[in-house]
């Protein structure tokens, strides 16, 4: 389980989360909503350690991590994929997701992970992470690393970013074998509604501070309400 107790953090001189309280439970699939800038990249950026908090405290099964790096949160179960993946001159897509899964694996092995986001491991296996991909197969790469890591905790920014109609039809079966197989949590940013509706939580972000959570039988309908952009979606 992963808590956040009243986290604040500001940056430039402008506070981006105000007194953050949140838990997250064990085997929970929770997507992070809201307005652009009001804190959600910034949320999952304090959560991953790549950002410090102001004040407050983050707590992992009860131990406080607030001062923890992001090396120590990723070797205590803390996945995190970015927004726009980073490229590794010179690392194959093997060794990458062979290092992301914590032991050496066979080709075939490898193979079934980059296969489980839609690529064809024969043409992707030997490459390098470099500018000859796209970003749209740089994501799933990444994906792909994050499910051979097995993590306690994934964190997705807008993973949909970057990725064809086509591959986000394939990424969103991915997050729900994910949810099912790793029986990890995940923590997903995301305004698309597809990822909204496979949510068993919600949670809106807008101005800095939580203004709704909760399971999305409930939080979904007051998403879409007509004037739920005066509620829920206004910049503060």
């Amino acid at each position: 389980m992963l808590e956040l107790r009243d986290v604040s953090f500001s940056a430039d001189g402008k506070e981006i989360l105000k007194d953050i309280n949140l838990v997250i439970e064990d085997e929970k699939f929770v997507v992070v909503t809201g307005p652009n800038g009001g804190g959600k990249s910034t949320l999952a950026r304090v959560i991953a350690g790549i950002e410090k908090p102001d004040c407050g405290q983050i707590l992992l099964d009860g131990e406080d991590i607030t001062a923890w790096g992001i090396t120590k949160r990723a070797n205590s179960g803390i996945s995190f994929a970015f927004q726009q993946p980073v490229r590794f001159k010179g690392v194959t897509v093997k060794d990458l997701v062979s290092l992301a899964s914590g032991r050496k694996l066979s080709t075939e092995k490898a193979c079934e992970y980059l296969s489980e986001v839609g690529l064809c491991a024969k043409d992707y296996i030997d490459r390098e992470i470099n500018s000859s991909l796209s970003g749209g197969e740089l994501k799933r790469i990444e994906i792909a690393t994050v499910m051979a890591r097995k993590t306690k905790l994934t964190l997705f920014d807008e993973p949909e970013a970057g990725i064809d109609l086509w591959s986000f039809k394939n990424l969103i079966d991915v997050f729900e074998r994910m949810h099912r197989e790793i029986k990890g949590s995940i923590l997903i940013i995301s305004h698309q509604e597809r990822i909204l509706d496979i949510a068993d939580e919600i949670v809106v972000i807008s101005g800095g501070r939580i203004s709704q959570v909760g399971p999305k039988e409930a939080v979904l309908p007051e998403i879409f309400r007509p004037d739920a952009c005066c509620k829920y979606f206004k910049e503060v």
